[in-house]
């Protein structure tokens, strides 16, 4: 997939002006707008950079928002910095910035929330149980997720607890939200952990296989069970072997097979992935 840079997404209100779009001028609830009509078709480079750049034109008066719309437009930059960084091929510096700031953005959010912003640093699972806003848990998971991946030692020292239990939220809430991604994540996570950690494999298949059963058009939690189910890793998550072939070859096809929309971001993702895990099953069929 095209590679979208932090410094192009840095640089895209001046793109922006460049191409004749106003964004100076304009009312916050403008702008959110524009983003909004050109999201449908953020997995184009330059329209993803315009989106980011839109919403972040946001922030500076974003407190003279509602609470509601603050929330929408934190979790949009949280949502936006993660897929971003799905642009590139292994793990970045510029993917550990997005995935770092997707992350305060989604924390942003939560403590929008009173409740949890006055419990947060006297427990995350408790300051957790007040919060109900899907979107924001998901995002700052998925964030959080992939920035612990890039960080052993943080992930190691409990911050991959703290990850678990967003997306445990997130599950509780609504198991289906984004084509129940954030069931497969959170089997992802068990699957790979260590029991110390708090892995649990069995769990976490049944919740990626479940994730399936409940939207088979998303196409993303098809690579996971491939991915995660199909091959065995060592404890730095570092492929060892094949544990299901079988499974991976049924799960790689029924991606190809599969329709972009009505996930087109996402689906498009996991189809460039599908080359990659094509590649890992003939290396480990040798």
């Amino acid at each position: 997939m095209i590679r979208v840079s932090r410094r192009f997404v840095c640089c895209s209100i001046a793109a922006l002006m460049l191409a004749g779009v106003t964004v100076l001028g304009q009312t916050p609830a403008e702008q959110i707008a524009q983003a909004e009509a050109a999201y449908a078709t953020r997995y184009v480079q330059e329209t993803m950079g315009e989106i980011i750049a839109l919403y972040e034109a946001v922030l500076p008066e974003i407190e003279s928002l509602s609470v509601q719309s603050q929330a929408f437009v934190l979790n949009r930059l949280s949502q936006l910095c993660y897929e971003a960084a799905m642009f590139t091929e292994g793990e970045t510096e510029e993917d550990e910035a997005l995935y770092s700031e997707g992350k305060e953005y989604g924390l942003r959010s939560l403590r929008l929330n009173p409740e949890y912003a006055a419990r947060e640093a006297r427990g995350l699972e408790d300051a957790l149980s007040y919060v109900t806003d899907v979107a924001a848990l998901h995002w700052t998971a998925n964030n959080w997720g992939k920035w612990c991946g890039m960080h052993a030692l943080q992930a190691l020292a409990g911050q991959q607890f703290w990850v678990l239990a967003l997306f445990e939220r997130c599950v509780a809430l609504d198991p289906t939200y984004w084509g129940a991604s954030s069931a497969s994540g959170l089997g992802s996570l068990l699957i790979m952990s260590p029991g110390l950690l708090g892995g649990d494999p069995e769990r976490g298949l049944a919740l990626v296989e479940g994730s399936i059963a409940s939207d088979p058009t998303y196409l993303n939690n098809h690579i996971i069970l491939a991915e995660y189910w199909g091959f065995t890793y060592d404890m730095f998550g570092n492929p060892t072997g094949l544990r299901d072939a079988e499974l991976v070859e049924r799960e790689l096809a029924l991606i190809e097979e599969g329709a972009i929309d009505p996930w087109p971001f996402w689906n498009r993702v996991a189809k460039t992935d599908a080359d990659r895990v094509w590649a890992l099953l003939a290396e480990h069929s040798e």
